[in-house]
């Protein structure tokens, strides 16, 4: 029994393994967007203000956009927290 245990945990290791490396090399690709789609894409950002139209001229990682509208989101609840 324990044998059959042992490996099934190691089986669990290697999959989480393959999982891990998977989302990491998801989570930080280089940008491959041309000139003009960040251009585009900081012209549709000019109504949430110019810092946010400035990033999308930036090479970024997906985990740097996530990191980007995690602290938007956090921004926008701090600034309806104190409307209120």
């Amino acid at each position: 029994m324990t044998t059959q245990s042992t490996g099934r945990t190691l089986l669990l290791i290697a999959i989480l393994a393959i999982i891990a490396l998977i989302s990491y090399s998801i989570m930080y690709a280089p940008d491959d967007r041309t000139d003009g789609q960040k251009m585009s894409d900081a012209i549709k950002e000019l109504p949430n203000g110019l810092d946010n139209s400035a990033r999308q001229l930036e090479d970024r990682t997906p985990a740097d956009k996530l990191v980007d509208a995690v602290e938007d989101v956090g921004n926008d609840l701090k600034k309806a927290a104190n409307q209120q």
